[in-house]
């Protein structure tokens, strides 16, 4: 079984039993032109994590782990969005109001989707969440129990909010989650140490730091089997 060093120590992961999890790599919040950019935001913090979260994702699909997205955003009409989250931030141009790329956060449009580099292949379900933490009001749980899934390999954005979010959520399902600091990232390098120093206090409260060197030196060190 393939060891990955890591903090606050090693995870051992059975690909029988972990899945592959990328949070929310849209191009509203990740490409230059979309929302997160109108905000004022510099999106090349986080295009920081595209390339290894694509060598990641590749060696996953290589060896057989189920791989599984996740995209925030809401129904057309509105429907599943909160008053409060509509108002929050008193924003010119919020939810559902047209942006760069289309209605901002409504399925369907082409900010809503995932970046080019990290598209989903065939078999790889996309989950669609109004919330910030991927197990709300979705059927993620329920796909991660069919599969037998038990450890989650987490990569995506942003680290300190909807990362974050799923991790706490993840763990209180018993789940045990290795985050990989370099696939995932925030607009505030100060909140994307402090989220990851989070994760692994107190002797992993919320689960595993390491990084995607660590976890292709693991694989590779170790022959994988891929699963039935």
């Amino acid at each position: 079984m393939p060891t990955v060093q890591a903090e606050p120590y090693e995870f051992e992961l059975d690909p029988n039993t972990t899945a592959l999890l990328v949070i929310d790599m849209q191009r509203d919040f990740v490409d230059p032109g979309g929302f997160g950019e109108a905000l004022g935001n510099d999106v090349s913090l986080l295009r920081a994590a595209i390339p290894p979260t694509e060598r990641v994702l590749e060696t996953a699909r290589k060896i057989g782990l189920f791989v599984i997205h996740t995209r925030e955003g809401h129904r057309p009409d509105l429907s599943d969005c909160p008053p409060a989250k509509l108002a929050r931030g008193r924003l010119t141009t919020g939810i559902g109001d047209q942006g760069p790329m289309g209605r901002i956060l409504v399925r369907g449009e082409y900010g809503d989707d995932l970046v080019d580099a990290l598209q989903p292949q065939a078999g790889e379900p996309v989950v669609d969440k109004p919330g910030k933490g991927s197990f709300y009001a979705t059927d993620l749980d329920a796909i991660l129990k069919s599969k037998g899934i038990t450890r989650l390999i987490v990569c995506g954005v942003t680290t300190e909010v909807c990362v974050h979010t799923t991790v706490r959520e993840a763990n209180d399902r018993g789940y045990d989650c290795l985050v990989l600091s370099d696939c995932v990232a925030s607009y505030f390098p100060e909140f994307q140490r402090v989220a990851l120093e989070m994760i692994k206090a107190q002797g992993g409260i919320f689960g595993w730091v390491s990084d995607s060197a660590q976890l292709l030196a693991a694989l590779a060190a170790e022959p994988v089997a891929t699963p039935a």
